[in-house]
């Protein structure tokens, strides 16, 4: 029989399963294991190492990731067939394994664009923001007259539209317009923005001085407004974008790189289109830069909350405070809350292609997701498109879907994102550079154009978590410092823009 040791990796020695490194053929004996395959068990999917009764729990990571639906035999493939979700105590452990935070002396520095309020941006566009989805087109064409007619303006990295496809159809007042509001005001007043103009149409339930007004923002030189009903319609609207854009150019070309420190960075953390190599690789290799960003005193964002749904007690036992540890628990039942009104349930986020990855249940998802939050301590717990203040491990409450959990991060000041993925997702997030991690090196090789880091070095053996954290870190300082990351040179970042829409469309 083949020996097949190399085959397969385990997260721990008590776990019921290990991972198939690379596809493993019937009839190939696990020697490490003892175990001989029954079944073709697919890369990145679960091998049984023992058998598991019906109805008892399945580890991995040494931790619960569904119940078997029926008996499963030791050299049997676990996934959706025989392993499912079930209910079962969670031990919260409110701050059992708070830390202190063993801070650099000499923090690491990038280049970055020193702001007139002491904020550091990593990007200098100028922004266009609409507030409802009536004024999209007249946005796009503003954006459009710059687009390949900056070269006068070298330290202008472009002139971007973001629009959206809601601002009307909504109640006037609640959670959904508070949540779009907020993302608004957060984007601008983004530091990677030199200055923002504001195109609405006029007659919108999104008023722009309404969300201006709840922001506490006024309009300057750096924020201006007007409608598309006050401009007399979509030619003269347009001629009056182009002109204000065109006044604000040369000021925002007088900018200049210079050294600042790495605690100016806020890293948002994302994964998408994840499979069964996402919590050994580019997940566990992500948290360790995260854990090297906040030793040099930055802030990283953890989020997608039906995405940590099963490992929160991970993160309540590193909370600062059982506040903190309180909070993070007071989304998790909103949340369940809010998928039963909606006739949903949680374990609904596995899509197709992660379980295609190996991914099983949500828990399992999970554990690998909330591994990107890396070892610190979690010192505060933010709702979507809330202003990031707090230096440290943060989370903030935002759907799994990526483009709308990233819109929330940069809302709230990320000015560099990360993004893993083992199935292939391409994505940017404008003004924020966003860098793309692969989990595996046959997507890396694949999709070499898309993806910025091969984190598959991991499972190949060729190197560790944290040699692999290190190389991310100085990626991400690279990209703060000016280098275009692979989903910038693709002109991504526009359209990923997706405020969260809660409530009825009406």
């Amino acid at each position: 029989m083949l020996q097949a040791a190399d085959l397969t990796i385990r997260l721990h020695p008590e776990d019921d399963v290990v991972i198939a490194r690379t596809e493993i053929a019937t009839g190939t004996l696990v020697g490490r294991e003892k175990v001989t395959v029954l079944v073709t068990i697919p890369a990145g999917h679960k091998l049984a190492v023992r058998d598991i009764g019906e109805g008892k729990p399945v580890r991995r990571y040494h931790q619960i990731i569904g119940f078997a639906t029926r008996p499963i035999r030791a050299g049997e493939h676990v996934h959706v067939h025989n392993l499912a979700m079930g209910d079962f105590e969670r031990d919260y452990a409110f701050c059992l394994e708070k830390k202190e935070t063993s801070f650099l002396e000499t923090p690491t520095t990038f280049l970055g664009i020193r702001r007139a309020d002491g904020r550091v941006a990593t990007r200098n566009y100028i922004g266009i923001l609409t507030s409802v989805n009536c004024s999209a087109t007249v946005a796009r064409m503003v954006a459009d007259h710059f687009r390949n007619d900056l070269h006068d303006y070298p330290n202008v990295d472009g002139v971007v539209a973001l629009t959206h496809k809601t601002g009307c159809g909504m109640a006037g007042e609640g959670e959904g317009m508070e949540l779009l509001r907020r993302t608004l005001a957060g984007y601008a007043q983004h530091p990677n923005f030199f200055a923002v103009l504001n195109i609405g149409l006029g007659c919108e339930a999104n008023q722009i001085n309404f969300w201006l007004d709840a922001a506490k923002l006024q309009l300057s030189e750096r924020l201006q407004a007007f409608t598309i009903q006050d401009k007399g319609g979509t030619t003269k609207s347009v001629r009056e974008g182009i002109a204000r854009v065109k006044a604000l150019l040369p000021e925002a070309n007088r900018v200049a790189r210079e050294p600042a420190p790495a605690s100016h960075l806020i890293l948002g953390l994302e994964c998408g289109g994840s499979d069964g190599y996402s919590g050994i690789s580019a997940n566990p290799a992500l948290g360790a830069a995260a854990d090297l960003l906040v030793r040099n005193g930055g802030t990283a964002i953890l989020s997608e909350t039906p995405e940590i749904y099963g490992a929160e007690h991970l993160l309540t036992r590193r909370a600062v405070s059982r506040e903190v540890g309180e909070k993070l628990l007071a989304r998790i039942r909103w949340w369940e809350d809010y998928t039963a009104r909606n006739r949903m349930e949680m374990n609904n986020n596995p899509s197709p292609g992660n379980k295609a990855g190996g991914l099983t249940t949500i828990l399992e998802k999970s554990l690998g997701a909330a591994a990107k939050g890396g070892t610190s301590n979690l010192v505060e717990v933010y709702e979507y498109a809330e202003k990031v203040t707090a230096k440290g491990l943060v989370f903030m409450d935002t759907p799994g879907y990526d483009p709308v959990s990233v819109t929330g991060h940069v809302a709230g000041g990320a000015n560099v994102v990360c993004f893993t993925t083992g199935r292939g997702s391409v994505y940017g997030c404008k003004p924020a550079p966003s860098l793309k991690l692969a989990t595996n090196s046959a997507l890396y090789r694949r999709m070499e154009e898309d993806m910025d880091i091969n984190c598959g070095t991991v499972v190949d053996g060729s190197e560790t978590v944290e040699q692999a954290g290190e190389r991310i870190f100085r990626l991400i300082l690279d990209t703060a410092s000016g280098e275009n990351s692979k989903s910038e040179l693709l002109g991504f970042g526009e359209d990923e823009f997706a405020p969260w829409v809660v409530g009825a469309t009406m």
